[in-house]
């Protein structure tokens, strides 16, 4: 499960925030959380003067979370995050990667890494939509843990709503 910060909603928004979990059916795994500062981001990204409003709005914790230092290059975030998903494929080199939304978390990574001139870690027919497996099935309430919109948190709390919906209705993941 990935789930990202943004500066924006649109294919070519400015990333500041990555998270990132691997799971099964069973539980949660290795994790990543990658923080890139906004002028950086803002080198390989669009702004949306919205989306800033937006976050002026959100919880200080969430705010003060993309603003720390310590943050990663765009292009050594790039590198650690497609280590972490090969790392993380099955024995074929196969991988899903689960993302909020089918025209959000998955393409606008995906494009980033376009802007980077770095190969997408992973095949289109991977990406996988966690947002239209929650609409389908309402029923399964969501847990959310830690800081909303902080991406790490919010990828480990959609990747155990997505194991609890699996269980419950019997889907294989």
């Amino acid at each position: 499960m990935i789930d990202i910060e943004t500066m924006g909603q649109s294919a070519d928004s400015a990333i500041v925030a990555i998270g990132a979990v691997a799971f099964d059916e069973c539980g949660l795994g290795e994790d990543l959380y990658l923080r890139i500062s906004l002028e950086e981001a803002a080198k390989y990204g669009k702004i949306d003067a919205s989306t800033v409003l937006w976050w002026l709005k959100q919880e200080d914790a969430a705010r003060e979370e993309i603003t720390k230092k310590g943050t990663f290059d765009p292009k050594e975030a790039s590198y650690v995050l497609s280590h972490f998903i090969r790392g993380n494929s099955d024995e074929d080199g196969n991988v899903c990667i689960w993302g909020n939304g089918a025209d959000f978390d998955n393409v606008i990574l995906a494009n980033w890494y376009k802007v980077l001139d770095k190969p997408v870690p992973w095949m289109f027919w991977e990406n996988r939509c966690y947002r239209t497996i929650k609409s389908l099935n309402r029923d399964i309430e969501m847990k959310r843990e830690g800081t909303h919109h902080n991406a790490l948190d919010d990828a480990r709390s959609q990747a155990k709503h997505l194991i609890a919906i699996a269980k419950a209705k019997n889907i294989k993941l």
